[in-house]
């Protein structure tokens, strides 16, 4: 299965569409601050989309948290805000072997990032539309699961 992971498109979505061109995902998960364009990213995509609610939704009705079972791997999706993300990810990382989690998938610092130290694989997308990372390039994530295994790639535009 390939899932391509994206976050922190803030209602700048080209880039998100031309991501979903060049890969055909089979699911798209997008870690939050869509800022009301749940809509737009659903209907582009020809796979379910999964969103989470992120710190800059506001009067949105997506779920703050979502728990799913993808290949085996039991994955946390949430935006990261509410669990100090900008420090790090070890409270984060914390939770999520706390709740059973195999794999954390959050956004919210705009830095891509696989994490696979401890027990847990902590995996951030960074932005499609706003990157902080050094060269700022708008970044996201490819995950592929197969038979008990699982690869993350970071890709940049």
């Amino acid at each position: 299965m390939k899932v391509l992971i994206v976050s922190d498109t803030h209602r700048k979505n080209d880039n998100y569409f031309k991501v979903l061109d060049i890969h055909k995902p089979d699911l798209v998960i997008h870690c939050g601050d869509v800022e009301g364009s749940e809509y737009a990213l659903s209907e582009a995509a020809e796979c379910p989309v999964q969103i989470v609610l992120g710190n800059n939704d506001f009067f949105s009705y997506l779920p703050r948290e979502l728990d799913l079972k993808i290949e085996g791997f039991k994955i946390w999706v949430t935006h990261g805000h509410n669990y100090y993300v900008s420090m790090g990810n070890q409270i984060l990382k914390q939770e999520a072997a706390a709740r059973g989690a195999d794999i954390v998938v959050y956004g919210h610092t705009h830095r891509p990032v696989v994490d696979r130290s401890g027990g847990v694989i902590a995996v951030n997308p960074g932005s499609l539309s706003y990157p902080r990372q050094d060269g700022r390039r708008p970044s996201y994530v490819l995950m592929e699961a197969e038979g008990g295994n699982v690869r993350f790639a970071i890709e940049y535009l």
